[in-house]
């Protein structure tokens, strides 16, 4: 995760009244079920490095074969 992906988590799994507990939620919307839809269609492997970036107000994943 670059700094700005984890920024941008923390800034939205955050709430003054529930504290962090939202976080969960949103890792796994926002990051888990992309990785899940990568690697049933394939882009995402075996021993794949992916990297996970935020940028432009989106999440983006870079993935990397050994």
């Amino acid at each position: 995760f670059s700094q700005s992906a984890k920024k941008a988590l923390a800034e939205e799994g955050y709430d003054p009244a529930f504290g962090a507990r939202p976080l969960k939620r949103v890792i796994q919307k926002r990051i888990l079920n992309e990785l899940a839809k990568r690697i049933i269609d394939g882009s995402i492997q075996s021993e794949s490095v992916v990297t996970v970036d935020y940028k432009n107000n989106a999440f983006h994943f870079d993935t990397k074969y050994r």
